[in-house]
C-alpha cells in the first residue's frame, strides 16, 4: 500500500475508535473535566442542572467550590438523595471534594450544578459557556452540551458502563 493510502487509512481508524470529543472538555491543574452537559429547559424556566464528570489525576484532594455564567444568575452545588423513601435535594455549602486518583460524576439524580435565576431558555443542541471555580485549581471555563429534555446522560456516553451514575459512596462532601 503507498504512503497516501496508509496515511488515509490511519486517519480514518483514529477517527472511528477516537472518544468523542465534548464541547465541555477542560483541564486545569491536576482535574480533567470532562463530558459537561445540561438538559433544555421550557421557556420561562428559572432553573437548569449542570452534570459533568471530574477526575483528579494529582496527589491531593481539590474541591468544587462554585461556578457563575452570564445566562445564570447564581450556580450552586447540590446532592439529590433518597432518605427513607424522600428524595431530598440541598446546597453543599462547603462544595464537593475531589479525591485523588478518584472521579466524581455530576449527574442527574445525585450530585449536580444548580444553575438559577436563568436568563432564558436552554435549547437542545446549545453550548451554554460557564466558568467553574475549584479550590486549588482556580477558575475553569468550559461549555455544557444542551441535550434533549429528559436526557439521562451525555450525547454519545456509553450508559452501559456497569456502575450506577448515583453512586457517590465515599464521596466527601
Amino acid at each position: 500500500m503507498n504512503s497516501p493510502a496508509r496515511i488515509f487509512f490511519a486517519g480514518l481508524a483514529a477517527t472511528l475508535f477516537a472518544a468523542p470529543a465534548y464541547a465541555g472538555d477542560a483541564k486545569a491543574g491536576d482535574l480533567v473535566i470532562t463530558q459537561a452537559w445540561s438538559r433544555a429547559t421550557p421557556s420561562g424556566a428559572k432553573i437548569a442542572g449542570g452534570y459533568l464528570t471530574i477526575e483528579n489525576k494529582g496527589t491531593a484532594p481539590d474541591r468544587l467550590v462554585g461556578g457563575t455564567g452570564e445566562i445564570a444568575g447564581k450556580v450552586e452545588i447540590h446532592e439529590m438523595a433518597m432518605n427513607n423513601g424522600v428524595m431530598t435535594m440541598r446546597p453543599l455549602d462547603k462544595g464537593l471534594t475531589i479525591d485523588p486518583g478518584k472521579t466524581v460524576k455530576l449527574a442527574p439524580g445525585g450530585f449536580h450544578l444548580m444553575i438559577m435565576d436563568l436568563k432564558g431558555p436552554f435549547k437542545q443542541g446549545d453550548k451554554v459557556p460557564m466558568t467553574l471555580e475549584f479550590e486549588k485549581a482556580g477558575k475553569v471555563a468550559l461549555s455544557f452540551d444542551v441535550q434533549g429534555v429528559g436526557a439521562q446522560a451525555p450525547a454519545g456516553a456509553d450508559s452501559a458502563a456497569g456502575h450506577s451514575m448515583k453512586d457517590h459512596s465515599g464521596m466527601k462532601k
